[in-house]
């Protein structure tokens, strides 16, 4: 049986994975992690509820080109909470350093909360809210 810390250490784990597949392009290792109905609320989405893997698909597909190296992520605070056996919450800063088009280096930070499900032993993201500047 685990510990409860250990616990939410699975919860910021999972969310690690996710976001390694997010900074390298991942659209399979993305969707593995993500329920297929996924809903977030994004800056990119200005405000509007998003619904669906289409929209992320969008932007993993165009958001650089093959040419380009993908950002260092560093993570700030980051907390797992679980509720229940088959609920949990994650919550962190994150801050991601990259080129522009242009070659220029940029940084952006934004605040994110996810939700958790786990169905058959396995993690997937039913829920994000991300705050800060569209990335």
């Amino acid at each position: 049986v685990c510990v409860p810390a250990a616990r939410k250490q699975e919860i910021i784990k999972i969310t690690e994975q996710l976001i390694e597949a997010i900074n390298n392009g991942d659209f399979d290792a993305y969707t593995r992690i993500c329920d297929p109905g996924l809903t977030s609320f994004e800056p990119e989405a200005l405000g509007n509820l998003v619904e669906g893997m289409d929209f992320h698909k969008f932007y993993f597909e165009n958001r650089r080109s093959k040419n380009n190296k993908p950002g260092h992520t560093t993570r700030r605070n980051p907390h797992g909470h679980r509720s229940g056996e088959d609920a949990a919450g994650g919550a962190d800063s994150r801050r991601t350093q990259c080129g522009d088009s242009a070659g220029r280096p940029r940084s952006s930070q934004w605040e994110e909360t996810r939700v958790w499900h786990r169905r058959d032993g396995k993690w997937l993201n039913v829920h994000f809210h991300c705050a800060g500047a569209p990335r």
